[in-house]
């Protein structure tokens, strides 16, 4: 599915959201969702694993209160334990039928998009990147598909120092129609600079749909409240202030909503 952040949203702006934290359990998705409205944020991004992994959810209850708190959905996959990319054919269709049943509750719960980590633990020295990429890119193309058939963009994230890292994306863009999920600080970790991302997103405006605003105060992947690293958000995010019409969603590891609304400001400032 190809990403419509270059302008074919109805609105052509960009919309602003945030990364909840309901899969600690410390945040209920109700309590997300009003704290998004409260907050003036334009979509929620629940997180789909812990707490609030697929089958603690009520689809139907979650489109009905993200629609009266007037607010669209994302979703973020679940990761930890799953494993798209692994050279064990077991092991990979195990972890591509979960997440198809994923995309599927967030097909139901109303969800436009939904972010994927394309990552596997299969690493050297045993694997090397040439050996697993090819079944791990087949794993993204098949839940691509699966999701554009149910109305949902899957956007691909870059991860920090384990593939796929930004330095690689050029695979996913070369063999998959998937969108990408850019994630500052995973750049940042991965060596990119605050000019470099905006060379980035640039250079791949019609591919990057969504991107994840996490700031850190050194190269590491902290998840600050926005504007409160040092991560120079204004110069990294330019390319997307004019003729861009994805989302950008505040991650912030906090369950603190003061923190949230503050790096909303900061956020609608950058961009």
């Amino acid at each position: 599915m190809s990403a419509d952040g270059n302008g074919t949203d109805a609105e052509n702006r960009v919309r602003t959201g945030y990364v909840t934290q309901t899969h600690t359990g410390a945040v209920s998705w109700e309590r997300a969702v009003s704290d998004g409205e409260r907050l003036d944020f334009d979509f929620v991004e629940l997180y789909m694993d812990g707490a609030t992994e697929r089958t603690n959810l009520d689809p139907s209850a979650v489109a009905a209160a993200v629609e009266a708190a007037d607010l669209d959905l994302l979703v973020h996959l679940p990761f930890a334990d799953l494993e798209i990319g692994s050279p064990r054919a077991p092991v990979r269709q195990g972890s591509v039928t979960e997440q198809r049943g994923c995309i599927e509750i967030a097909a139901e719960m109303g969800a436009e998009k939904a972010v994927l980590h394309a990552g596997t633990s299969a690493r050297p020295p045993e694997w090397e990147l040439d050996a697993v990429a090819p079944t791990l890119l087949a794993s993204v193309r098949e839940l691509d598909r699966f999701g554009a058939d149910r109305g949902v963009e899957i956007c691909v994230e870059n991860l920090p120092g384990v593939p796929l890292t930004v330095h690689q994306f050029d695979r996913v863009f070369a063999d998959t129609e998937a969108s990408m999920t850019f994630d500052t600080g995973h750049a940042r970790v991965d060596g990119m600079s605050a000019g470099e991302m905006a060379a980035f997103l640039d250079d791949h405006a019609d591919r990057v749909s969504h991107v994840h605003a996490n700031d850190s105060r050194e190269a590491r992947d902290e998840h600050v409240p926005t504007g409160s690293g040092t991560l120079d958000f204004e110069t990294a995010l330019a390319p997307l202030r004019e003729g861009w019409a994805g989302t950008v969603s505040a991650e912030v590891y906090t369950f603190d909503a003061d923190y949230l609304e503050l790096s909303g400001r900061k956020l609608d400032e950058a961009l």
